[in-house]
């Protein structure tokens, strides 16, 4: 489960877009709202702005999406039930709203629209709400057993817009790049084939490293935005995790190659590892089983 919020200064558009026929809409819950059409619905929220008319942006649209995992699991009145006690962690309490089910695309989804402006003309706050939304919405897919998808892995990126939509491709090729990759020279050369640019950000006019931006499609993105994964920091050590395990592979290769050369010089005859071939013990031990069976 994850949500979507946008703030607005007019009701309008909020509710046409979220009762477009087009998308098959269904009112499943509402509070203090006049359900006749759209126009008492607008009027219904427009009517409580005058209790505080200095807010600037008193719509609060928000889209609850889930995993088609859950399809067969969320019904109309456990999505409402969701709807509620999402709306009551983020302390939007005593105010007018509106929640409508989605059945334009194949994963479940309901929207929200609320009135910033309770029923007492106080304003219900708006800080820090994508932040506490994201944790909220962790908890709720837990404790309503929902599916919890991979983060960013399940993302349909041809489906976003700009920037997201860049953002998302520059952190797909990264997941991809840096496990294959030994230095940043490397990744960089990596990432030019698909694109995407990077430079270094330095601490004042001193040679160190501070952090790392990616560019694609005229948008640019710290690593950390990216993702967490993807800061300066962590991407240099993973790189230099995967240098120090092809320098070891290379010492062990060198090491086997010597030792088996050495052998050879002193007349010894080279066994092959029980693992020769793919086979962990398997096959060549059990040739060997059969051999001393015959000779007792």
């Amino acid at each position: 489960m994850i949500a979507k919020i946008v703030t607005g200064s007019n009701f309008n558009g909020a509710i046409n877009y979220i009762l477009d026929k087009g998308k098959n809409a269904e009112i499943i819950d509402s509070n203090g709202i006049r359900l006749k059409d759209n126009n008492t619905i607008i009027n219904s929220f427009n009517t409580q702005l005058e209790l505080n008319p200095n807010i600037s942006k008193p719509v609060y649209h928000i889209s609850l999406d889930f995993s088609a995992q859950d399809l067969n699991n969320l019904t109309n009145e456990k999505m409402k039930v969701i709807a509620r006690d999402y709306m009551k962690k983020m302390n939007i309490n005593d105010t007018q709203y509106i929640i409508v089910r989605h059945y334009d695309k194949e994963h479940p989804h309901i929207h929200l629209c609320i009135n910033r402006i309770d029923n007492n003309g106080k304003s219900i706050t708006n800080k820090n709400d994508r932040y506490r939304s994201e944790k909220i919405c962790k908890e709720l897919t837990v404790s309503n057993g929902l599916y919890y998808a991979s983060g960013k892995e399940k993302v349909k990126v041809h489906r976003l817009k700009e920037p997201d939509k860049s953002k998302y491709e520059i952190y797909h090729a990264l997941k991809n790049l840096i496990p294959q990759s030994v230095n940043w020279l490397e990744l960089q050369s990596n990432l030019q084939q698909q694109g995407i640019s990077l430079e270094f950000k330095y601490k004042g006019n001193s040679d160190v490293i501070q952090g790392v931006i990616f560019s694609k499609n005229a948008f640019s993105f710290n690593g950390s935005k990216v993702d967490r994964e993807c800061s300066y920091s962590k991407i240099n050590a993973q790189l230099i995790n995967n240098n120090q395990a092809i320098e070891i592979s290379h010492d062990y290769n060198n090491d086997q190659d010597n030792k088996t050369n050495e052998q050879q010089k002193q007349g010894f005859a080279v066994e092959l590892p029980t693992y020769y071939n793919g086979f962990t013990g398997g096959e060549n031990s059990n040739i060997r089983k059969k051999k001393r069976n015959q000779q007792i």
